[in-house]
């Protein structure tokens, strides 16, 4: 199988080889990395091309990368059922240059577009409807970005009283640990509960 994807990936990057930039095998997948302005292209190609038919956008998600300068890596995972292959299309982007929309290309796109602009805060141009899609419309923030806060930035609740959900900055109960990331078992100065029962040698 992995032959065959490998000779797949061969076929693809010749048949676009100003578009994809890298085609490999990992772990059983093939994956291809393409750039941002040729991305309908290749969907397209991927989805018609009689020895791809890649029919089905299965979804899009995205990886925070926050040390390169293009921080994002938007990720397609095409099936072709004919084939029974999967393929892996990954495009990279920055914070403010929107990915072009492949609505038109897969229809499913509509709420796959919304999730990763909803969770990481990647743009899609021409995106009939990019707003919200699991966080709340007054979400400040977008939560898998690594730089988001763990606790986020606002709490809420159902007030009993007011009969609503309240929002709330958030309020943390105690404050946060200091670690010194030492085995306690070597290096710490400290004396450590049930050291007092330890024998000195």
């Amino acid at each position: 199988m992995t032959q065959v994807l490998k000779d797949l990936g061969d076929y693809i990057a010749a048949a676009l080889a100003q578009e994809v930039l890298s085609a490999d095998v990992a772990l059983g997948e093939l994956r291809i990395e393409v750039r941002a302005t040729s991305l309908l292209k290749v969907l397209i190609f991927l989805r018609d091309d009689a020895n791809c038919l890649f029919k089905q956008l299965v979804d899009i998600t995205a990886v925070d990368w926050p040390a390169r300068e293009q921080r994002f890596e938007v990720v397609y995972n095409l099936l072709a059922m004919k084939h029974n292959q999967r393929i892996r299309v990954k495009v990279a982007t920055d914070e403010d240059t929107p990915v072009p929309s492949c609505t038109g290309v897969f229809s499913t796109a509509i709420w796959f577009e919304r999730e990763v602009w909803d969770m990481f805060g990647v743009l899609f141009s021409d995106h009939p409807d990019l707003r919200r899609i699991l966080s709340d419309y007054g979400f400040e923030g977008h939560a898998l970005r690594k730089d988001f806060p763990l606790t986020g930035y606002v709490e809420l609740r159902y007030d009993d009283q007011q009969k609503r959900v309240i929002y709330e900055p958030v309020k943390l109960t105690q404050e946060f640990r200091s670690f010194d990331f030492l085995s306690p078992w070597e290096g710490a100065t400290r004396v450590l509960p049930g050291d007092e029962k330890a024998e000195k040698s």
